[in-house]
């Protein structure tokens, strides 16, 4: 079962597909929600959410005080499950300041495209294992003119799979090991 850990809508469950999607685990989602709000890197912030999934990265950000979170989701059953489940967490916000959740059903490539300059203050990026390195890069520089300045980026990837490849704009700060799952920090 899918959760959020914390905030307003802490224990909630969240609707999961059956197939197609691999959701962070609470063990990884506790530890990097920890440390962000120890950076105070959450509240009133703007949040983008590439690969969505279930949309518990995002949602999880939500509930623990981001202004506005998008959650980029390209598989139609996994997009209408992050909408039901975008639903859910703002309907347990305390009245009058529930986040603005938002869904993008297409590719990051093509969302990247067309998003506004200067967009967003945090991105919470887990592709699929078989995200190429190539293509994980070129998500990362159609990402970079989206970035507010000092934008914090945290990448998802399996231990083996090395080191993302950073463009210009963005720079490791920091990498956290979770057993198989490694989360790169880079700041824009």
């Amino acid at each position: 079962m899918t959760r959020i850990i914390s905030g307003f809508a802490g224990s909630t469950a969240l609707r999961v597909p059956k197939t197609g999607t691999r959701p962070t685990s609470d063990r990884v989602r506790e530890a990097l929600f920890s440390a962000l709000e120890a950076r105070d890197e959450v509240r009133g912030l703007r949040v983008l959410d590439l690969y969505a999934g279930t949309g518990a990265l995002g949602l999880e950000a939500a509930s623990r005080g981001a202004a506005t979170v998008t959650l980029v989701e390209k598989g139609p059953q996994a997009a209408r499950l992050c909408r039901a489940n975008g639903t859910l967490v703002a309907g347990r916000a305390p009245r009058g300041s529930a986040p603005s959740i938002d869904v993008a059903t297409q590719t990051v490539r093509a969302y990247l495209q067309h998003a506004p300059q200067k967009a967003f203050d945090l991105v919470l990026i887990d592709p699929p294992y078989e995200l190429g390195d190539d293509d994980l890069r070129l998500d990362l520089v159609a990402l970079v003119p989206a970035l507010e300045a000092d934008a914090l980026v945290v990448v998802e990837r399996r231990a083996r799979s090395g080191e993302p490849i950073w463009p210009d704009g963005l720079a490791l700060e920091t990498k956290k090991s979770y057993g198989d799952t490694v989360l790169w920090w880079a700041r824009a």
